[in-house]
C-alpha cells in the first residue's frame, strides 16, 4: 500500500467517499481501515471513466489474485457492501481485502493489514472491468 499510487474514476471516488461517510459512525466497521481507505482514495489519480487503463481494478471489476505466501489463487469481484457475498467471491469494498484492491493494477503486489496480520497479494489478471467493457455506470 505505502508508496503506491492508485488510479480511480471520479464516479467511483464520489460513491466511495459517500459510502465511507455513511458508515463511519457504525461500530460494524473498523475506523482505522476506513481512514486508510479514505487516505488511499485522496492520494489516488482521478481519471475519466473512458480513460481508465484496462489493467486497473475499479468497482465491479472481477480479478484474479495470488496470495504471495501461500500461492493460493482466488478470483474476486469487488462490489459495494449491499452486493457482497463471499460464497460467490463478491468482495465488499469495505472488507479489509476489498479496500486493498481498489485502484491497483495487474502485476501489482498489494500489502494490506487484515485481522491476522499483513496480507500480500499479487494481481494476476483483470478478468472484467466495467469501464473497459463500455459500462460507465456500474
Amino acid at each position: 500500500m505505502a508508496g503506491r499510487t492508485i488510479h480511480l474514476t471520479k464516479f467511483d471516488m464520489d460513491r466511495l467517499l459517500e459510502l465511507i461517510e455513511g458508515v463511519r459512525s457504525s461500530p460494524k466497521f473498523n475506523k482505522v481501515n476506513l481512514d486508510l481507505l479514505e487516505k488511499e482514495l485522496y492520494s489516488g489519480i482521478l481519471v475519466d471513466p473512458t480513460d481508465v487503463p484496462r489493467d486497473v481494478i475499479t468497482m465491479n471489476s472481477t480479478i484474479s489474485v495470488t496470495d504471495t505466501e501461500s500461492g493460493e489463487k482466488t478470483t474476486y469481484t469487488l462490489v459495494f457492501p449491499s452486493e457482497a457475498n463471499i460464497s460467490e467471491n463478491k468482495l465488499s469494498i469495505l472488507a479489509p481485502l476489498g479496500m486493498a484492491l481498489i485502484g491497483y493494477r495487474k502485476g501489482d503486489i498489494i500489502e494490506w493489514p487484515v485481522p491476522s496480520g499483513v496480507r500480500k497479494l499479487k494481481v494476476d489478471e483483470i478478468i472484467y472491468q466495467p469501464e473497459a467493457a463500455g459500462n460507465y455506470s456500474l
